[in-house]
């Protein structure tokens, strides 16, 4: 991933990101008890929103707005911060998710984040994850590597994909679960393998640790995956963001180098255009 010519900029960036994102880590934690008690659903009634997610948000709204008055931010909860239908040619515009994992922060499983990121032209150009409950801090800006709580991170050096320990997510749709059910069906003879943990930031954070070998989901939204691409990117994964076009269909796919040929080849073969 290539950003802007001025190399201290992304450095910067991530700083930003790093400090609200662990601002909006500790509002999601010290709201948790009252907000689970607060829940309406969205594109289905499997697919949950607390009231922190919303607190989250506006949180991180407010404090983009005083530290980068002039960029562009698009949240899960509430879409592009201006009347403009998308952020201008090279505008800063930072992807906020201000609970990724909102299934997970309900049952109390500790695997949920906040991710936040910052692109120019859809390009990420910094980012931070934060876990709320182990207090984690992922980060990457383009070209200076990606950290776990100021530890440099590397991929796995796996090579084989039958031995590979491989992530993946799900669709609150009943319908396009059904088809990536079958999809993982005809992996699992294919790998070591599969976790699904619930959080598509920190499963991309997995891959960039040498925790998991691979992940692939389809159908996830550009504030789900940006930070999280950008740390597994930087840590030396091979990151494909979703592209419809795809020959495994719109699904985001981060490996180990060794292994992503041999992956996004099952994905084809499998009919992962499909999904």
């Amino acid at each position: 991933m290539n950003g802007h010519p001025d190399a201290s900029e992304p450095r910067q960036l991530r700083e930003v990101a790093v400090r609200v994102a662990e601002e909006a880590a500790r509002v999601a934690a010290r709201l948790r008890a009252e907000a689970i008690t607060q829940v309406r659903t969205k594109s289905s009634h499997t697919d949950p929103v607390t009231s922190a997610d919303t607190a989250t948000e506006e949180l991180l709204r407010a404090r983009l707005a005083e530290l980068r008055p002039a960029d562009a931010v698009l949240g899960e909860e509430g879409g592009l911060s201006s009347d403009e239908r998308e952020s201008r040619s090279g505008q800063l515009c930072w992807m906020i998710d201000p609970i990724d994992g909102t299934v997970n922060y309900l049952y109390g499983f500790p695997w949920y984040s906040v991710s936040v990121a910052v692109t120019r032209d859809g390009v990420p150009l910094a980012g931070a994850v934060v876990e709320p409950d182990s207090g984690r801090v992922w980060s990457a800006a383009d070209g200076d590597g990606a950290s776990l709580n100021g530890q440099p991170l590397r991929a796995s050096s796996a090579s084989q994909l039958d031995l590979a320990l491989i992530g993946t997510g799900f669709s609150y749709s009943r319908e396009r679960r059904e088809r990536q059910g079958a999809l993982l069906g005809g992996l699992l003879t294919r790998v070591r393998d599969i976790r699904r943990a619930g959080s598509a930031s920190l499963d991309l954070c997995a891959v960039a640790a040498g925790w998991l070998d691979g992940y692939y989901e389809h159908g996830v939204n550009p504030w789900d995956w940006a930070a999280g691409a950008l740390v597994a990117t930087e840590a030396g994964a091979t990151v494909h963001p979703p592209d419809p076009s795809a020959p495994y269909g719109d699904a985001i796919v981060a490996a180990a180098p060794g292994i992503q040929a041999q992956l996004t080849g099952a994905l084809t073969e499998l009919g992962a255009a499909g999904i």
